[in-house]
Formats: structure tokens, sequence, C-alpha cells
């Protein structure tokens, strides 16, 4: 008798542990498929339903800044921009600012962010944090001297402290040339006004920054600067705007549209209107 009822109460506490297995399991596959069916509405629906297309940049022209004039976003992505979203069928573009270093960053943790353009150049290192459109036009570095100055040859910089932005590939590239003893030593700067500054008050011997921003601000604004000629250019490179890895029908619309702009020309209309030439068409 005592054996039956040790056998029946191993039984119970067998069937007992079973139904509380058997609830934890299924509780986990509840729970994984209600994750699994929570699916986010499509950034390319979002754009539409809001219809406003926001575009995150480092306020830098000519790539996107504020027209004073205006009040109102333009430059060169911007532009570029405003072209893809009347294609998406959204009236208006809208334009945040974040500090440069911070933009892909901010455009993957923030949603009210749809792209990133500000003059980014398109790296390895850089897609593995978003995904890209197809080029839209390729740029290189430009040394900036003050106009009176006593470096004239890019052998000059073995004895120049030389400045650059943070976070941009030309800051990567002063560093290198710093190890490889072409540069004196390097400061970096929070921005392309400061890094300029620095250049014009002579804190700094020179600066290494886009070749685009170079040619635009030393014309736009008047600045008692050069490019330095004649140069040989050590970093080609290419611009995109940056976009969510996981926003693939956003960018194939994009994409898409480029290739227009590209074929009717109208990438080339926009950068002529800044003062660029030809030579940096992709």
């Amino acid at each position: 008798m005592k054996k039956n009822y040790r056998k029946i109460i191993i039984v119970a506490l067998l069937l007992i542990n079973c139904i509380g297995l058997s609830k934890v399991c299924s509780a986990e596959i509840t729970n994984n498929l209600t994750s699994n069916n929570i699916e986010s509405k499509d950034r390319l629906e979002k754009i539409k339903e809001k219809g406003v297309l926001t575009i995150l940049t480092s306020d830098l022209a000519p790539f996107a800044f504020i027209d004073t004039k205006t009040n109102q976003p333009t430059g060169i992505d911007i532009d570029i921009m405003n072209v893809i979203a009347k294609e998406l069928g959204v009236s208006k573009v809208e334009m945040k600012v974040a500090p440069f270093p911070d933009l892909l960053e901010k455009l993957n943790t923030d949603d009210n962010i749809d792209v990133a353009a500000s003059g980014i150049i398109i790296t390895e290192k850089r897609k593995e944090l978003v995904a890209f459109t197809d080029p839209l036009y390729k740029e290189s570095e430009a040394i900036i001297v003050p106009k009176v100055s006593r470096i004239n040859f890019k052998e000059d910089l073995k004895n120049a402290v030389v400045g650059a932005q943070s976070g941009s590939v030309y800051m990567d590239l002063a560093e290198k040339w710093k190890k490889e003893g072409k540069v004196k030593d390097v400061v970096i700067f929070e921005s392309i006004p400061e890094l300029l500054s620095a250049i014009s008050v002579k804190k700094i011997d020179a600066g290494i920054t886009d070749s685009i921003i170079g040619e635009y601000l030393l014309v736009k604004e008047n600045l008692y600067l050069k490019i330095l000629q004649p140069y040989s250019q050590e970093a080609p490179a290419i611009i995109g705007i940056g976009v969510r890895k996981s926003d693939v029908n956003l960018l194939n619309a994009m994409n898409k549209k480029i290739d227009d702009m590209k074929k009717d020309k109208t990438i080339n209309k926009i950068l002529e209107k800044y003062g660029l030439s030809d030579k940096y068409l992709y």
C-alpha cells in the first residue's frame, strides 16, 4: 500500500512539473509570436503620411544650411532632396541640425529623422552604421592656408600645424600624415567655421577640408585665405545620403530618382548653382 501511495505522489509531482513547464514554454512561444507580429510602419509610408521629409544635417554650406534671406533650408544636398521629395509626393522638406560626428548615430536613434545629408562621404566604416544612396557627386581634400603663407607646396606642411574637422575623413587623413611625419602636429575642431577662423588668425598654419567647401566658402565669404596650389590630391571621395539600413523601400525610391537626376542633368544644374564645375560630377 505504501509503495502504491509513493508511486501516486511521484506521478502527481511529475504531472505538476510538466504542467508548469508547459505554461512556461507556452508563454515563451506566445511572446515570440507577439514580438514578431509587431511590424513598424514603413519609413516611406510614414513620410508620405506626414507630408514632410526630415533631413538631419550639420548646417554646413554649401551642402545643407539655412538661407539667412529666406530662413529656409538650402544647399546642394537640400536641393537634391527637394527634387526627391516631390517625386515621393511630399511637399515639404524640414531640416534638423546636429554636430557632424553625431549625424549617423542620431539618424539610427531618432525616429523623427528620415535621412542624413550634409556632404557625407561614403566610407566602409560608415556603411557599417547606415545604408547610402547611390553616389550623388564627388570631391577630394583641399589644403587651406592664409593668402600670405610660408606654405607654398605640399612639402612645406612638414613643419606645419594642421587643423581638421572632428569626425571627418580629413581628420583621419591629417592624423595619418602626422604618423608619417608629413605634418608637425594636428589640431581638431568641432566645425568648419572654427577651423577656417583658426587659419585666418594664424592659430594653425593650414587646414584640411572638403574641396567643395574650400571653393565655395573662400569665394562667398571673401575670406583672406586660399587653396594650396599646385597640389596633388590623395583622398578622392564620393558623397551620398545616409538612410537607415531597415528603410529599404525609401532607399530604392531615392536611388531611382537620383538615377533620373543624373540622366536629365538636374544634379549638374544644382552643382552649377553653387559655383561648382562638372569636375565634381560622379
